[in-house]
């Protein structure tokens, strides 16, 4: 069971990467705050949202293969959430 504290606790681990780069690091801060300001009823509505800005981040030819890993990995946690 995933739930968006969870998602949220990653998205934010990633952040903190001293290697990435600062326009990747604010759309991950503020897929963070939208998520934190997700209520029950629009998680997935909002998961959804997450989930395309992720898969842009995904494609940008400056993020490492490890950083494209996690961020992969939080797709499949939001389109996993209860």
């Amino acid at each position: 069971m995933v739930a968006v504290e969870d998602v949220i606790e990653l998205v934010s681990e990633i952040i903190e990467d001293q290697t990435l780069p600062k326009n990747i690091k604010a759309k991950l801060s503020q897929i963070v705050a939208e998520l934190k300001e997700t209520e029950d009823k629009d998680v997935h509505l909002k998961a959804d949202q997450c989930i395309n800005e992720l898969e842009d981040i995904s494609s940008d030819v400056n993020l490492q293969p490890f950083v494209r890993t996690q961020i992969w990995s939080i797709v499949s946690m939001l389109e996993s959430l209860d």
